[in-house]
């Protein structure tokens, strides 16, 4: 299994455009082979002061793969090249990590 966390952080006053972009391609990504889990998250409020927030700009999608062969075949999908030119110039900085179980 492969997990990716990837930390998306928005221009400022874009995150909500861009999670509406993302929403909308979830359901063709959750088809795609090989999907275990796929989804956005933000900061959860209240939590307390051990909490490290990323901030109102940011989001990170945590995303759950049967192989890397899986994950390069979503990589290269038309949907999400599809979402990556209507969200590009709303993106300040993204950092994907691609991790295997340890």
């Amino acid at each position: 299994m492969i997990h990716v966390v990837a930390i998306i952080t928005a221009k400022p006053g874009n995150r909500d455009k861009i999670l509406e972009a993302f929403h909308a391609n979830v359901p063709a990504v959750h088809a795609e082979a090989g999907c275990i889990e796929y989804g956005p998250a933000t900061d959860t409020d209240g939590v307390g002061p051990f909490q490290t927030k990323f901030g109102p700009d940011t989001f990170v999608v945590l995303e759950k793969w049967e192989s890397l062969d899986h994950l390069k075949a979503h990589g290269a999908s038309p949907h999400m090249a599809a979402y990556g030119a209507k969200t590009k110039d709303m993106i300040a900085s993204r950092a994907i990590h691609v991790l295997s179980p340890a």
